[in-house]
């Protein structure tokens, strides 16, 4: 079993319904363990024990949000020990042209100084899932493949 955790923060809901969708497509891979998680409620051990990480904020100023970034300044202490674990990105923004790009960037940034895998794709939104506001019938099927190409990519290195 590769453990699959799914962070999240979010003050109108359209982060977390992105989070659920993420989700329900890695539960859709046979071997992996999801968890999802409000930031709030996330430890360093949790981190530490997800073979696969997904982190979602909603745009602030093009970046992430204050609870997401503190997590994440909070993980200089295990600084080293996330390398080789698999992570993605999302997020929901309140408008086209608004920083979705720069706050998905700003995830994966401190993900790869962490020694993490990335995970991409080829087709469009390739740094992460996005939405503008609520997210969309379209926004919610990437949403649902990113929680299925980070679970099978960390299955795959697991195993």
């Amino acid at each position: 079993m590769a453990k699959i955790l799914i962070i999240y923060d979010s003050k109108t809901g359209n982060t977390k319904k992105m989070a659920m969708a993420i989700a329900q497509g890695a539960r859709e891979v046979k071997g992996a363990d999801v968890v999802v998680k409000k930031v709030d409620n996330t430890t360093l051990g949790d981190l530490l024990k997800a073979d696969g990480l997904i982190i979602g904020s909603p745009t602030y100023y093009g970046q992430m949000s204050a609870k997401i970034k503190a997590l994440i300044d909070k993980s200089v202490k295990i600084h080293g020990r996330l390398e080789g674990k698999v992570g993605g990105a999302f997020t929901s923004s309140g408008g086209t042209a608004s920083g979705a790009e720069t706050t998905l960037f700003s995830i994966l940034q401190a993900m790869l100084i962490h020694g993490m895998i990335i995970q991409g794709r080829a087709k469009d939104k390739h740094y992460g899932a996005a939405s503008v506001e609520a997210p969309k019938s379209k926004d919610l099927e990437t949403c649902f493949d990113l929680g299925r190409r980070v679970a099978t990519l960390a299955i795959k290195l697991k195993g």
